[in-house]
């Protein structure tokens, strides 16, 4: 009579257990993570335009008029392009995620825009474009809420 031997390995059975199980946590885990980035990512945005907010009521404190053009308020570039870390990236950059302008403007009121783009536009597509006035209005073009 021979002994049993021990079972080596997996079954197919378990292996396509663990399988499923990696699947369903996979399903839940990358969509929570795509809209954690891209809410990182609009935080950056909102950081910006409250600068360029700053930056418009002191150079109406010295010219008793807003700003046509961001380069008078010390960027480098008229619309502005910045990426995930805030730094003004040129406009041909593949890491520019936002570009901000100035709309609206008139030498007693503004708007400054944040308009997503490349991945950062289809991945926040609740909030869109944000935007920021003279007085302090926040707003947005998506349907989205929390944006700001």
């Amino acid at each position: 009579m021979r002994k049993p031997r021990n079972q080596q390995g997996f079954s197919i059975m378990e292996l396509m257990v663990t399988v499923a199980i990696v699947a369903i946590l996979t399903t839940l885990a990358v969509p929570a993570y795509s809209n954690f980035v891209a809410r990182s990512v609009r935080t950056q945005a909102k950081s910006t335009l409250m600068l360029v907010a700053d930056r418009q009521e002191h150079f109406f404190l010295d010219n008793k008029a807003y700003a046509a053009d961001l380069t008078n308020l010390g960027f480098k570039s008229n619309p502005m392009y910045v990426d995930r870390n805030g730094t003004q990236v040129p406009a041909t950059s593949g890491d520019r995620i936002y570009k901000i302008l100035l709309a609206n403007l008139t030498a007693t009121t503004f708007t400054v825009q944040a308009v997503p783009l490349q991945h950062q536009a289809s991945a926040d597509t609740a909030c869109g474009t944000l935007s920021l006035t003279h007085a302090g209005q926040r707003g947005k073009s998506g349907a989205g809420s929390n944006c700001w």
